[in-house]
């Protein structure tokens, strides 16, 4: 018994160790810039020697990868909280779009996921993540008001890329200072033209 104590205490360590090095790096990446960023700086930020940096990642870019993968993730998940099952697939779809933008609002973000993120990994790199996060949340939701028939049948794919690359700009811009009135209300209208689009000819 007490020996899986100990496995478990130095799991729990090893994981510690981990989350601590990855929110040392996401606040110095956003601070300073992934290029700026040394990886002494990130150790000792961290409380932890090199060699546990590289015990869990093989270079910066991998712990850069699992940054954005992090921040990936927690914008994907308040975008699923806001999208309740009970709405219209209309309804989802916005919910969902006002959801990513005020997660984007969270400093540093766009920074990393639309700036460094893209500029590090590569597009296909990114856009590997973008397809297990974001982009999943929002091709589940364009697929479900195909099928309900609230939306004409158009590729899937090309679909959820070219509106995920709507809603990127849309954050860039709001990062920026434009309102975030006028996006959604952009967004809004290319959403129910799809919507409109749908209906019996």
């Amino acid at each position: 018994m007490q020996v899986k104590t100990e496995r478990r205490s130095n799991r729990d360590r090893t994981e510690a160790t981990r989350g601590d090095l990855i929110a040392a790096a996401r606040r110095l990446f956003t601070e300073k810039s992934y290029a700026e960023t040394g990886t002494p700086e990130i150790v000792a930020a961290a409380g932890v020697t090199r060699g546990a940096l590289y015990h869990h990642f093989s270079d910066k870019q991998a712990l850069f990868a699992a940054v954005v993968e992090q921040e990936a993730h927690a914008v994907a998940e308040e975008i699923e909280r806001a999208a309740l099952v009970s709405l219209g697939a209309r309804e989802a779809l916005l919910v969902g779009t006002e959801a990513y933008l005020r997660a984007m609002q969270m400093p540093g973000r766009t920074r990393l996921l639309l700036l460094d993120g893209p500029a590090v990994l590569g597009r296909p790199g990114m856009d590997a993540i973008d397809d297990r996060h974001g982009n999943r949340t929002l091709r589940e939701g364009l697929a479900a008001a195909m099928r309900a028939g609230a939306m004409r049948k158009l590729p899937l794919t090309t679909l959820t890329s070219l509106l995920a690359a709507t809603f990127d700009r849309a954050a860039l811009a709001i990062d920026t200072g434009a309102p975030f009135a006028d996006q959604m209300a952009v967004i809004s209208a290319l959403i129910d033209g799809l919507m409109t689009a749908a209906q019996p000819a």
